[in-house]
């Protein structure tokens, strides 16, 4: 089977299967596996570069693509030339990857039709399920049971881990500015690690809210995911964000309670959001574990609250 991502979650579903040898092209922010997607035909552009971009320029350019302009790009003849069996996509969110309607044109040229599989999970159950149906399509449900249930067990560890700890009031923010809380997996996984973000919606999509919320809301942890960027890039603009008003009094900032996650292990409906779960619950009660996290996953707030370092 020749199997086509066009969604990084869905590329970690496929080496989390071990169908890293049937993959035959991804989506240019399709990097995990880091081996196996080395070199492969990468079948999407997206209209601006983010690089090039401040924050809020992005989210200025992703609501151009929410009101009808396509953000990205398939290419039709790469993907003929491929000629996939399996094309796994997304209709979640057009700011995240190539829109169903461009990916139906493309594959309409195909001259065949290949089986289409969109994975829309909103909470970590439907993540699961999605595992599931690749697994299916692939011939290889036996082994997505197995490693379901080892998924499973690591939720339940943490649970173990963290049973009788305080609840601890968080503020995902999925992006700086403009402020957005998050939304999706992101409540429940807060939960599982021993929190509440009541700033978030279950299941719901992602929302922009104000710094007046964020300061009435007062997070005791706040939590830097933005969707996309890197732990440098979020560093890079940590002084606008502790230039906002009231920045210094909010809990979270008195209590060098401010941390950043790696956004893959958060944005993406993929397996790595155990691992997701795991950096949260080291982050709201580091007491109840022995070893630190692994490089390059968090930064946290320094003690004179003007950069990020490396957490431990």
């Amino acid at each position: 089977m020749r199997i086509v991502s066009l969604l990084a979650s869905a590329t970690e579903i496929v080496g989390f299967l071990g169908l890293e040898p049937q993959l035959v092209g991804v989506s240019a922010d399709s990097d995990w596996p880091a081996d196996a997607v080395r070199g492969l035909p990468v079948l999407n552009t997206v209209s601006f570069d983010p690089n090039q971009l401040t924050s809020r320029e992005i989210d200025a350019a992703a609501s151009h693509g929410h009101q009808g302009a396509s953000l990205y790009h398939v290419d039709a003849e790469l993907l003929r030339a491929l000629r996939p069996d399996l094309i796994l996509t997304q209709e979640l969110c057009e700011v995240c990857s190539v829109s169903r309607r461009d990916l139906d044109h493309a594959a309409g040229m195909l001259g065949y039709a290949p089986n289409i599989l969109s994975l829309n999970a909103v909470n970590l159950e439907q993540v699961f399920a999605d595992i599931e149906q690749v697994s299916r399509c692939t011939g290889v449900e036996g082994r997505a049971a197995d490693r379901i249930r080892e998924l499973r067990q690591r939720l339940a560890v943490v649970r173990q881990r963290i049973a009788g700890a305080p609840q601890q009031r968080v503020l995902c923010m999925e992006w700086i500015d403009p402020p957005f809380c998050a939304g999706h997996w992101i409540p429940e996984m807060v939960e599982l690690a021993g929190g509440k973000d009541e700033l978030g919606l279950p299941a719901g999509p992602s929302r922009e809210v104000t710094w007046g919320d964020v300061l009435e809301y007062a997070p005791e942890v706040l939590i830097l995911m933005p969707c996309s960027l890197s732990l440098e890039r979020v560093a890079s603009e940590f002084a606008g964000l502790r230039g906002n008003a009231g920045w210094d009094h909010l809990p979270a900032v008195r209590s060098r309670r401010v941390y950043v996650g790696h956004t893959d292990l958060f944005s993406r409906s993929g397996p790595r959001l155990v691992d997701g779960v795991e950096t949260l619950a080291h982050m709201l009660h580091p007491e109840c574990f022995e070893q630190a996290l692994p490089d390059n996953v968090a930064l946290r707030i320094s003690s004179d609250g003007h950069m990020l370092e490396a957490y431990r």
